[in-house]
C-alpha cells in the first residue's frame, strides 16, 4: 500500500505547514472543513471543463487534506469527533469530485461517462464503508490494495492528462476489488478460531 510510504514522506512537508497553522491559531477540525470547501471549489473547476487545472489544485488539495491529523497531532487536540469529522469530509469530497465529473460529462453528451462516474463513485465509498461497518463490530481492519490515496492519484493523473474515462475504469474495478477483499478479510477475522 503506497499510502503509509507517502505519509512518510509527507510528514517532511506537513510538519512545518501544521507548525504554521498552530501560530495562526487555526484548528484541525477548521483545517478539515477548509480543506472539503477547498475540494467543492475544485469539483466546480471540473464541472466547468478545465480538468487539467483541477488536475494540479487537487494535489495542493491533497496536500492540505492530510495537515489535520498532523496539525491535531501537533497541538495536542486529537479527538473521537475529529476523526469522525474527517473521515466524513472525506467521503463528501469524494462525493463532490465524482459528482463534478459527472456534471462535466452530461454537459458534454457523454452519458455512459457519467454512469461511469456514478460506478467509481460506489465502488470508492464501499472501500470506506466496508472498513468503517468492520470497525463497528470491532474488527480492526487495514486491509486494502487500493484505499482513497491510490484513488485519488489516478484521479489526479487522468485529470492533468485530460484523459478520465480509463482511470475512472481502473478506479472502478480496483475499488470494487478492495471492498471485496475486505469483505474476505473481516469474513476471516470474524470467525471464531477454532
Amino acid at each position: 500500500m503506497f499510502t503509509n510510504t507517502a505519509r512518510t514522506w509527507g510528514a517532511r512537508i506537513l510538519e512545518p505547514i501544521a507548525g504554521l497553522m498552530a501560530r495562526l491559531h487555526i484548528t484541525a477540525n477548521q483545517a478539515t472543513i477548509f480543506g472539503f470547501l477547498l475540494t467543492c471549489g475544485i469539483s466546480l473547476v471540473i464541472a466547468s471543463g478545465r480538468l487539467q487545472l483541477a488536475g494540479w489544485l487537487l494535489i495542493g488539495a491533497l496536500a492540505f487534506d492530510a495537515v489535520d491529523g498532523t496539525l491535531a497531532r501537533m497541538t495536542n487536540s486529537v479527538s473521537l469527533y475529529g476523526a469522525f469529522l474527517d473521515s466524513t469530509m472525506d467521503r463528501w469530497a469524494e462525493i463532490v469530485l465524482y459528482f463534478g465529473l459527472a456534471w462535466y460529462f452530461t454537459q458534454t453528451g457523454q452519458s455512459n461517462a457519467v454512469l461511469l462516474s456514478m460506478a467509481a463513485l460506489s465502488t470508492s465509498l464501499m472501500v470506506s464503508y466496508t472498513r468503517a461497518r468492520a470497525e463497528g463490530i470491532r474488527i480492526p481492519l487495514k486491509e486494502g490494495a487500493f484505499t482513497r490515496f491510490e484513488r485519488l492519484v489516478v484521479l489526479v493523473i487522468g485529470l492533468i492528462f485530460n484523459w478520465v474515462i480509463w482511470p475512472l475504469i481502473i478506479i472502478t474495478v480496483l475499488s470494487g476489488l478492495t471492498a471485496i477483499q475486505r469483505m474476505i478479510a473481516t469474513r476471516r477475522l470474524a470467525s471464531p478460531t477454532p
